[in-house]
């Protein structure tokens, strides 16, 4: 990032921390993709509460990215399966932020498990959760019931404009990790599994490119859209599958299980949109499957009459090339900081929760007058 656009970008942050000022003073534990842009934003939220730690997603982690974030915060690894131990994720507050008042800015969903025996047996106070994603989203909503308020960012508007161009890296990336190995995409046939903001942008650009897409999402309302949009719909994953060349999973929420993947046609490349933890139950196939390294981030699954293939070990293939969306990404990293500011005021009740429209509109125009060129 060159200076001009440094400078500018810190002087929105600032504008934002002002417009939205945080409430007591609280600790933040943040969950976060650790790309080039990223330091910006952690700066920000360091104005606003004291970052007690980062922990970066493992598959989305820019180097050097890292290392001046480690010059700057601390910085913990991140494992999903340790946060779904109760005992050790209690343990794991404690000793990072005992006794204090606590945000929580979650990317995945990861305190969901745990988040009953921190509110209730932390020696702090949770104050809430802020969640960025669908698949977080999804799993905060499915819980019995929310002992504290999670602000979830997932669906807002702001979020529309960076849901598209997500859709449309992962294309690109897809397409260039094919390209790579001397194959294209155009003519093929495509499904895209889950129609949700950045199912339908990843379908509307493979048409575009020239694919021929089938939709498939679980939900009959989204299908109905999809079909109201031209694609061809199908109302079972083994369906979806079966003529399929490319595969683009987006639901967050397990698209493709164990028993899934058989229905795959031979040679069909697989991608997917999140986390393959949370995506494509990939592990299930180990012992099964061999798997050939076929170049740095495509690799070959094959047992006796199938073969086919994993873009990005099944992770979300546009971190491959930085996921980059441009200056939309801060309309969202803004809109996180207004919920913390809310959290840390005890805005909310407990429950799921999204920002007010006019705290968007507000954010938005800030933004115009930093980003409209």
């Amino acid at each position: 990032m060159e200076s001009p656009e440094r400078a500018r970008l810190e002087a929105f942050f600032r504008q934002i921390t002002t417009r939205f000022p945080a409430g007591e003073h609280v600790t933040t534990l943040i969950i976060t993709h650790l790309l080039s842009e990223r330091p910006a934003f952690l700066r920000a939220m360091a104005a606003t509460s004291t970052v007690g730690a980062v922990l970066p997603k493992p598959r989305s982690v820019d180097q050097p990215t890292l290392d001046k974030v480690r010059r700057a915060f601390t910085v913990h690894d991140l494992n999903r399966e340790l946060f779904a131990d109760s005992t050790w994720a209690l343990e794991y507050l404690e000793d990072t932020a005992g006794g204090r008042n606590v945000i929580l800015i979650d990317i995945g969903g990861y305190f969901a498990p745990c988040l009953d025996t921190l509110v209730e047996k932390f020696s702090g106070r949770v104050l809430g959760v802020v969640e960025d994603t669908e698949n977080g989203h999804q799993r905060y909503a499915a819980l019995d019931r929310l002992p504290c308020p999670v602000v979830s960012v997932a669906r807002s508007p702001l979020k529309d404009c960076e849901d598209h161009l997500v859709g449309r890296s992962i294309v690109f990336s897809t397409d260039a990790l094919v390209r790579a190995r001397g194959d294209i995409l155009t003519s093929r046939n495509a499904c895209v599994i889950g129609f949700g903001k950045v199912g339908r942008a990843i379908a509307q650009t493979l048409r575009a490119q020239d694919l021929r897409v089938t939709v498939h999402d679980t939900d009959p309302v989204k299908r109905v859209q999809a079909h109201s949009q031209g694609f061809r719909t199908s109302a079972s994953t083994a369906e979806a599958l079966r003529e399929a060349e490319l595969v683009l999973c987006a639901t967050g929420n397990l698209a493709l299980r164990q028993g899934d993947f058989s229905a795959l046609r031979n040679g069909a490349y697989l991608a997917s949109v999140t986390s393959s933890e949370d995506e494509l139950e990939l592990g299930s196939l180990h012992g099964l499957y061999k798997r050939t390294p076929v170049s740095e981030h495509l690799t070959r699954y094959e047992i006796t009459g199938h073969y086919f293939y994993v873009l990005a070990d099944g992770g979300a293939v546009n971190f491959v090339h930085g996921a980059a969306v441009g200056s939309y990404i801060h309309l969202v990293q803004a809109e996180i900081l207004a919920a913390t500011a809310a959290l840390s005021h005890g805005r909310f009740q407990s429950g799921l929760h999204e920002m007010a429209a006019p705290d968007r509109q507000a954010i938005a125009r800030i933004w115009f007058d930093y980003f409209d060129r």
